[in-house]
């Protein structure tokens, strides 16, 4: 069993994820946020009575290592330039797995962060960058560095 950095294991993790009221707070915010339906086609509305009658064996799986996300359905929206992004829909289950894990892990990681890193991170908004670099401005410094990867994740090899 696997011990972290907190002194936690991963089984003590994955249940921290997948208690209810964890997964309560979770779902609740993918429903907030609304958003399509994934490959599946399976939307917002339809999935409260799906995960009743299969979430047993989906957190099972995941307690056991062996469940895999659904592939994303790719989509692409429009840039002010013209250009088309690329956007990937996961599916509403994942999207809750997703939210789920991510309430438990970032109070874990996020403190250990530059405090200059704005991106995606929560309490944490472009217009606080901004003014970061306007007061580094203030106090001297010439130069700023704004580095986006793009299509990152479209280039890491993930199957080792």
């Amino acid at each position: 069993m696997a011990e972290h950095e907190h002194g936690t294991s991963s089984v003590e993790l994955l249940e921290r994820i997948l208690c209810p009221e964890n997964l309560q707070r979770a779902w609740s915010r993918v429903k907030a946020n609304r958003g399509a339906a994934g490959v599946d086609g399976m939307t917002i509305a339809q999935f409260p009575a799906f995960a009743r009658k299969h979430w047993q064996k989906i957190r099972a799986r995941l307690m056991e290592g062996i469940y895999h996300p659904t592939p994303v359905r790719r989509v692409f929206i429009p840039k002010p330039n013209g250009d088309l992004r690329p956007l990937g829909i996961p599916t509403v289950q994942d999207r809750v797995i997703q939210q789920a894990m991510a309430q438990i892990l970032t109070p874990l990681f996020d403190p250990h962060f530059s405090a200059h890193s704005y991106g995606f991170r929560y309490g944490k908004q472009a217009h606080q960058a901004v003014r970061s670099v306007q007061a580094a401005a203030g106090e001297g410094y010439y130069y700023a560095v704004d580095c986006d990867l793009k299509s990152f994740f479209d280039t890491v090899k993930f199957d080792g």
